[in-house]
């Protein structure tokens, strides 16, 4: 038996609903605001030029998807801001499979936007990307199917009303995409059960003797790396279910430098944070010394370093500038300077005290202590390391 999708939709509903007003009641207070507020301006402005064929409920043509990822400028003037910088291959090929049936697997060491990269592709294909399942070790498997409401379930038995539906299954009811994260942190028998979701398109729910369907529209996106701690590999029938796009480390110094001073500066406006108007020097600083401790080489090419143990993503560059802009904006003079990176930049590289401390120590007194126009950077990193 199919469950009708009307009742299939009451529940996704009810509680797409509910956080519809809570979202409506704080959103102008939100830390972070959910990819479809925050850029709805630029969503709004791309529906309403796109005149392109458009895939079963999704509110933009993949061409206008991918415009929104990477960025352009409407016809009307409008300017849409990048939203991954990278290949545009990439995104084009991610779009286009999730105008198909199979599912988007988006692999990459830790710091490539995997999420990011995830977040903003629902929101631009379903305008909604809080339907999510958050892999952890203790991801059970009800996060991936249903579970049950026990007081529901106590009083009168198995029933839809006793039903509490994943994001998955909403996913699948309402024809929207889904989104799994760290698919690799899930036990295997719980990754497993998305097999039939994703070959088959169905949901059982032998409880009630029935099943979901899933509409036109319904898709899933999954972000996994296989360089953490706690990874559990993905069977090759999960595997096969999935068409797989790998997201690389920026390929340049200058690609890198503007995307950690875009997240910047995004971070900074929603923290209140005043611009660093001479900020630009010090990110710099900080994408030199992050690719060359992950590529094992100076820029130059002339000097072979040791790696630390910790993945030095763009991620963590991200997080080391916007807490040096808040030490300036908030201890200093509002001009990041080395003081403020310092710091950071030591807590990201030194994971292992013993074996990180002594790759450390060797970079800055091989390559910090010699390379003009560094001296104040040398000092200020010597002061936190002793």
């Amino acid at each position: 038996m199919t469950v009708p999708e009307t009742t299939a939709t009451t529940a996704t509903t009810t509680a797409t609903a509910t956080t519809a007003a809570v979202g409506e009641a704080s959103g102008a207070e939100a830390l972070r605001p959910h990819a479809e507020d925050a850029f709805a301006d630029e969503l709004k402005a791309l529906a309403a030029a796109d005149d392109r064929p458009r895939p079963a409920r999704w509110r933009l043509s993949p061409w206008a998807v991918a415009t929104y990822l990477q960025g352009g400028t409407l016809p009307d003037g409008t300017v849409i801001t990048p939203k991954y910088v990278g290949p545009r291959r990439l995104i084009e090929v991610a779009v286009t499979t999730l105008a198909t049936d199979r599912a988007l697997l988006l692999l990459g060491v830790p710091g490539t936007a995997k999420t990011w990269v995830s977040e903003h592709l629902a929101a631009a294909v379903s305008g909604d990307s809080t339907l999510l399942v958050q892999g952890t070790a203790g991801t059970p498997e009800e996060a991936v199917r249903y579970g049950w409401n026990y007081a529901q379930l106590l009083a009168h038995g198995p029933s839809r009303d006793a039903l509490v539906p994943s994001p998955l299954m909403r996913a699948m009811a309402d024809g929207m995409t889904a989104r799994v994260e760290e698919l690799t942190r899930i036990p295997a028998d719980v990754q497993d059960s998305l097999i039939t979701i994703l070959s088959e398109k169905t949901l059982p729910i032998p409880e009630l003797g029935q099943e979901v369907q899933a509409v036109r529209g319904f898709n899933v996106i999954a972000t996994a790396n296989d360089r953490d701690r706690g990874v559990n590999e993905l069977s090759s029938a999960l595997r096969r279910r999935f068409n797989t796009v790998v997201l690389p480390l920026p390929a340049t110094p200058d690609a890198e430098v503007d995307i950690v001073s875009r997240r910047v500066d995004q971070i900074g406006r929603s923290l209140d944070l005043p611009a660093a108007p001479e900020g630009l020097a010090e990110i710099r600083r900080v994408v030199t010394v992050f690719r060359e401790l992950r590529d094992g080489v100076t820029t130059d090419g002339r000097t072979k370093l040791k790696s630390p143990s910790g993945t030095l993503s763009t991620a963590e560059a991200i997080s080391v500038v916007t807490n040096g802009l808040a030490l300036a904006a908030h201890f200093g003079d509002g001009i990041l300077r080395p003081g403020d990176v310092a710091a950071g930049i030591l807590g990201a590289v030194v994971r292992d005290p013993a074996a990180d401390r002594v790759v450390w120590q060797e970079y800055l007194e091989t390559v910090v202590r010699e390379r003009d126009g560094w001296k104040d950077f040398y000092r200020a990193c010597r002061e936190v390391s002793v």
